[in-house]
């Protein structure tokens, strides 16, 4: 539990409770003992906490003494001695008042709840409650303990059962190392690494692959093109591994103490990276960024002036041409007037996890989680002990599998970190993670020449034209790693300037979970042809529906980027009914696709339509789902 909220409380209560009254009469103890609460105020713990051992030494009942030095010790963050210090005073206190009785409860409580120690905490609790003054159990204070109690009690009631594991080596064989995360396929572990906490030891960006019959590799520098002799760490990656953003502090072109900064993976090597620019960055301090699995929404924490706190959690959007929009805070839903830091958005896109010290937790930060519903995110709800717990918790990273979360849990040496290491636990069932998360993997290659494109990948859906994701294939391999929640009616457009569109409908394409899904781009070129997938009609109709619109916008700015292309629209249909029919039925659904083209400023000679029928079906007419194949637009290059 955070020391500073502890000293304001206690000493409040003291304001309440003591007055200026004592349990004994000897005036030279109780000159020692004022003078140890001058010293407090002037913040001379050392000297005090020697004043009040001495009034003790002078008068071995005096139970204030006993109460002030448990306090100061608390105060200084030894809250075992404090506790032994609080019980050799309480067990001299069987005689003693309500009032003394109460207050050394109330500070037993605020012990225990440092430590942990939650099941007597509440138990102190209620004996406190029953000695207290009335008078004191109006004060905030009270009540503000009192609400924690509660939730603690609750919370208790519904633990989760964790088992945390400590990475294997070689990951943790530094003296510091923190902020795991993982990409898509939970083959790639980055973090940040530190030799120490000396000035000069600074921070780098290391990485590990997994091998399932090797295990983890001997990590190592990221690249030298990332690391440098400045800080450089609290990173987060694309899910496919080809975006990575991090914090640099005190480089020459940094805007404030600690900036975020990019860098793009092209043809499997990192390039340089790149300051975000004061579109993101600020004057103060910039960092622990968080980046949704598609690449297009970065989360991040920062302490500029605009927020509701002390560190609040910001977002900014990636606009169409690579460049990134303004930051904006996230709101008061999320950031409270104390400090919320360590997003970490899930790989739906809909998930937020962050720390937080300002909304109820067990003690210092808390993990919290945040849903998406109705487009805002939800009033966040505490994850839960242990997992929580009255220690700081942050940097929790849970992979795509939904199997383990990864941490950091630190280690402490006169108040100082001393060892940082890398550990995990299985994730509960009981949180619930939205729908389950569908992996796609292939590679996007020319169809002329066999060799690898960059290309665009964009998962869409088709109900609303929202684009649900959007991912790269890699230049030099053609790779590409897509990762997306599993929900009906969507559209897969792959697309690279110079080359023909590619349409999918991912369920009845069935991309769902496909490993080597091989997508060939074809130049442009006059004879070429594509399927012209996700355009809908009702039955026996030619009235485009309205899910047809992501496919014809896309045509739209196809042939608004190459305004050299002329192409004729063909529709296809399938064997039910008569040829005759069946030629002016597709003839009129090809002519209501370039009416559409033509409302949008097309010229009318770069368009023509046309109409098969059933002449030339794809599959036999045997089965439904061929019939559904046969019917179809086709676009040809004129």
């Amino acid at each position: 539990m955070r020391i500073a909220l502890l000293l304001f409380c206690l000493i409040s209560s003291v304001t309440v409770t003591l007055g200026q009254t004592y349990s004994i009469i000897d005036s030279r103890a109780i000159k020692l003992h004022e003078q140890g609460d001058e010293l407090v105020k002037n913040r001379l713990y050392d000297e005090a906490i020697e004043k009040y051992k001495a009034s003790i030494q002078r008068e071995a009942s005096f139970l204030e003494s006993y109460i002030k030095w448990g306090r100061v010790l608390l105060t200084r963050g030894n809250p075992i001695e404090a506790l032994e210090v609080v019980s050799k005073g309480e067990a001299r206190a069987t005689k003693a008042s309500d009032r003394i009785k109460g207050d050394f409860s109330w500070l037993k409580l605020y012990l225990f709840l440092s430590i942990g120690e939650f099941e007597k905490a509440i138990q102190e609790f209620d004996n406190a409650n029953n000695l207290l003054d009335s008078s004191f159990k109006q004060t905030p204070d009270y009540f503000q303990i009192k609400s924690k109690i509660e939730f603690i009690s609750n919370q208790l009631k519904k633990r989760l059962f964790i088992e945390k594991e400590r990475l294997p080596d070689p990951i943790n064989a530094f003296n510091l190392q923190y902020f795991p995360v993982l990409t898509a396929d939970s083959k790639k572990l980055l973090f940040t690494k530190r030799d120490g906490i000396e000035q000069h030891l600074t921070e780098d960006i290391f990485v590990s692959f997994y091998d399932e019959e090797l295990g983890w590799s001997k990590p190592s520098g990221i690249s030298d093109k990332i690391n440098t002799h400045y800080n450089e760490g609290t990173c987060t990656i694309s899910a496919d591994g080809n975006i990575l953003i991090y914090t640099s502090c005190d480089a020459p072109d940094s805007f404030g103490s600690c900036d975020l900064y990019v860098a793009y993976k092209v043809n499997g090597q990192w390039q340089r990276s790149q300051n975000m620019g004061k579109n993101v960055n600020s004057r103060s301090w910039d960092s622990q960024p968080s980046l949704s699995a598609d690449g297009r929404i970065l989360f991040f924490s920062s302490n500029r002036r605009g927020g509701y706190g002390g560190n609040d959690i910001w977002y900014s959007l990636r606009l169409p041409d690579g460049s990134w929009s303004e930051a904006k805070n996230l709101g008061p839903v999320i950031n409270t007037p104390k400090d919320e830091v360590s997003p970490f958005i899930y790989f739906n896109n809909e998930i937020l996890f962050f720390a937080s010290n300002g909304h109820e937790g067990f003690g210092g930060m808390d993990i919290f989680v945040s849903r998406v519903v109705n487009g805002e995110f939800s009033t966040p709800e505490n994850l839960g002990y242990p997992i929580n717990d009255h220690q700081d918790q942050f940097s929790l990273f849970i992979t795509a599998q939904r199997d383990f979360a990864y941490y950091t849990e630190s280690y402490f040496k006169g108040g100082k970190v001393e060892r940082s290491l890398l550990y995990r636990f299985k994730f509960p069932d009981d949180i619930a993670l939205g729908e389950k998360l569908v992996v796609s993997q292939g590679k996007v290659l020319n169809s002329k020449t066999g060799l690898p494109i960059d290309a665009k990948l964009s998962l869409v859906s088709l109900s609303n034209d929202s684009t649900l994701y959007e991912f790269r294939s890699d230049g030099k391999t053609g790779e590409f790693m897509m990762i997306y929640p599993d929900r009906s009616f969507s559209g897969l457009y792959v697309e690279k300037k110079g080359y023909l569109p590619k349409i999918y409908n991912v369920e009845r394409d069935n991309l769902k979970d496909q490993e080597n899904l091989e997508i060939s781009l074809t130049p442009i070129a006059a004879g070429e042809a594509f399927v012209f997938e996700n355009i809908f009609f009702d039955f026996d109709k030619d009235e485009l529906r309205q899910e047809s619109m992501s496919s014809l916008l896309r045509l739209l700015e196809f042939l608004k980027e190459n305004p050299q292309v002329n192409i004729l629209i063909t529709g296809h249909t399938d064997n039910v009914g008569t040829a005759t029919y069946n030629q002016i039925l597709s003839q009129r659904r090809a002519e209501s696709v370039r009416q559409f083209l033509l409302s949008k400023g097309i010229p009318e000679a770069r368009l023509l339509s046309e109409g098969k029928g059933d002449q030339e079906p794809i599959r036999p007419n045997d089965t439904a789902e061929n019939r559904a194949l046969n019917r179809r637009i086709t676009i040809s290059i004129l």
